[in-house]
């Protein structure tokens, strides 16, 4: 009996072993793991092994913050980002947020079936929630270069940057044609021209790697020095009533398919990995319950096969007010099409109704089957199943002396000389290095916050200095100018320091205040206070070059017959040295304009080939100048 016992114990010990380690790696063999089995079979297999609530943890996104261990345990959370001034820490080094990422990326791949997570983040002019980083001109500049193949070198920067960071997913490019400036999303946007839209998707490639033959439309990343990009935002977000954002677009088909459709043509033939969808509404009806539009039209029509994700909050804003009836939020959301929800204002609430609507057939298991294929075919082509650790490797990429040249190169090409002297004769610019005394004011010379604009270090933008590191239009001014020269600063001087100061020229940096999204939504587009009244009394008195650091074409008119020279500098970002570059001639004036600058705002909407069209400077105008 003894003996007998004793082989029964050994033999229990030795199935508890094995059942202890199958527990623990139940799916090592499985073919999902094995990356030399075809995409389609490893989706498939997976897919085999999942229950409803594993598919449905990977249909949601959650922000940094509440990406706790027992949320992405319990709920099999398939996503996780960062919002717009999300961060570890104030000013994190890149080993920091890699630290961060790898954490919750452990978690994922504790769970049953080690399915990774992927981390998303707005990088729309470089890596912007990043301390340090290189920080490109907002679209609208970029647009006016009209060089794909820098856009397409920004992109690579920008994809290097946001790996250094252990980052592998990244909200755009914003492919919107804003058809009216008073929009506050409109630096965002390459141009009211879907054609300078269309050529500026290069930096989908850029961001992505390029496409291997004959993979068309198909979602590609080639690595871990790629990110995962996202076309943004689906569709017509840039022609809603008065500019107002994430309002109602009216328009016919024609205008939609022509204008506001036309980029995403190209970005799903590049291979765009996700689209995000639009909280505006398309003829009243909101874009996130658009089935007609998301399924009908990006995924059957266009044969998009990667992944559709709602804005942030974008099921709860469904109705008005906001989270108002979820359960049909989730509902209409889903059955349009959409396959990953961005944040949610009751977690709880978002998991179980989705799970109890699928339960009760309400939601066809077939909508959910696609959802997570989508979801998974991301990953699998990523390589994040073979790797998903992010590494200390790439940290030196970030704000790097490689990238901040390409940024000071997109500065330069993005500048539009929109007047030069007072007589065509007799130019201003390029101004002369070697002068005895001149003047830098306004409020933006001397702002690197303002420089940047909003989606800076913070969602809205900052009004400091010390945001992160770059070159301030002031600092480039002197970095350039003779050693012999004086370089007075006065922000906002009196006409008589003017006129007493004896200055060969003076240069003045006005424009807007920072804001993104809503808050940028303006019905007067003046530029900021003291902005005119420094315009007034520096000009009156001394020969002067205004450069406007803005979002979008301001009002001008009624200073222009002060100014000897006038500058559109956009939102230049960190390099403020390309401005100075280009007014002291190094280079020449290139940039033509790719949005329409109007003489009053009772003219907008107002865009190139429109009945009533007047502006003070048309699209495509920009002066030449040849350099020194």
């Amino acid at each position: 009996m003894g003996r007998l016992s004793f082989l029964l114990q050994t033999l229990g010990l030795l199935l508890l072993c094995y059942v202890v380690a199958a527990n623990k790696e139940p799916f090592a063999n499985a073919k999902y793991k094995d990356p030399k089995e075809p995409l389609e079979v490893r989706i498939k297999n997976l897919m085999s092994h999942m229950t409803l609530e594993e598919k449905i943890g990977q249909m949601v996104q959650v922000e940094r913050a509440n990406a706790t261990t027992e949320v992405i345990k319990n709920y099999f959370i398939g996503s996780v980002f960062s919002g717009g001034g999300s961060v570890p820490m104030p000013n994190a080094s890149p080993e920091a947020w890699v630290n961060m990422v790898n954490e919750i990326q452990k978690t994922a791949l504790s769970t049953r079936l080690g399915i990774p997570m992927i981390y998303g983040i707005d990088a729309v002019h470089g890596h912007n929630n990043a301390y340090n980083a290189t920080i490109f001109p907002h679209n609208i500049g970029l647009g006016v270069t009209r060089d794909p193949g820098l856009v397409k070198r920004i992109g690579e920067a920008t994809a290097l940057e946001v790996r250094a960071t252990g980052i592998q997913y990244v909200f755009a490019p914003c492919i919107a044609v804003c058809r009216d400036p008073r929009w506050g999303r409109c630096y965002e946007s390459y141009s009211e021209d879907h054609k300078i839209v269309q050529q500026m998707t290069e930096i989908i490639p850029g961001l992505q790697g390029d496409l291997p033959t004959g993979q068309n439309g198909v979602p590609f990343v080639a690595g871990k020095t790629k990110v995962a990009a996202c076309a943004k935002h689906f569709v017509g977000d840039g022609g809603t009533l008065r500019g107002m954002n994430a309002n109602n677009t009216i328009i016919n088909t024609d205008g939609l398919l022509g204008i506001h459709m036309a980029a995403y043509y190209d970005a799903v033939n590049k291979g765009v990995a996700t689209v995000m969808v639009s909280y505006s509404s398309l003829n009243g009806l909101k874009m996130h319950a658009n089935k007609n539009l998301i399924t009908g039209f990006l995924k059957n029509k266009l044969n998009f096969k990667g992944i559709v994700i709602s804005d942030y909050l974008g099921v709860d804003q469904i109705t008005t007010p906001l989270h108002a009836n979820y359960s049909h939020s989730i509902y209409a959301a889903i059955t349009a099409g959409l396959d990953m929800i961005m944040g949610s204002s009751n977690l709880t609430e978002l998991i179980n109704d989705l799970t109890s609507q699928v339960k009760s057939k309400l939601i066809p298991m077939s909508r959910i089957d696609d959802a997570v294929e989508r979801i998974l075919r991301v990953k699998f082509t990523m390589g994040l199943f073979e790797d998903p650790m992010a590494d200390h490797s790439l940290a030196n990429h970030l704000g790097s002396k490689e990238h901040r040249e390409v940024a000071r190169e997109a500065v330069r090409k993005s500048l539009v000389l929109l007047k030069n002297g007072k007589k065509e004769d007799k130019p201003l610019l390029p101004l002369p290095k070697k002068a005895k005394k001149i003047l830098v004011a306004g409020t933006h010379a001397d702002n690197l916050g303002y420089q940047c604009g909003g989606w800076t270090i913070t969602w809205q933008g900052l009004n400091t200095n010390n945001l992160t590191i770059g070159t301030t239009i002031l600092a480039a001014v002197k970095n350039t100018v003779d050693s012999t020269t004086q370089v007075v600063y006065n922000q906002n001087p009196e006409t008589k320091f003017v006129k007493s100061g004896e200055f060969d020229y003076a240069i003045v940096v006005v424009g807007e205040t920072p804001y993104a999204e809503g808050y940028g939504d303006s019905t007067n587009l003046t530029i900021a206070e003291p902005g005119p009244s420094s315009i007034e009394n520096v000009c009156a008195s001394v020969k002067c070059v205004v450069v406007v650091v803005s979002g979008r074409p301001v009002v001008m008119q009624p200073y222009i017959s002060n100014i000897d020279a006038l500058v559109a500098a956009w939102l230049p970002g960190t390099e403020g040295q390309g401005v100075a570059d280009v007014v002291f001639g190094d280079y020449g004036f290139t940039g033509k304009l790719a949005r329409t600058w109007f003489k009053t705002v009772d003219q907008l909407p107002m865009n190139v080939g429109d009945p009533h069209y007047d502006p003070l400077y048309p699209f495509g105008f920009g002066l030449i100048t040849k350099p020194n």
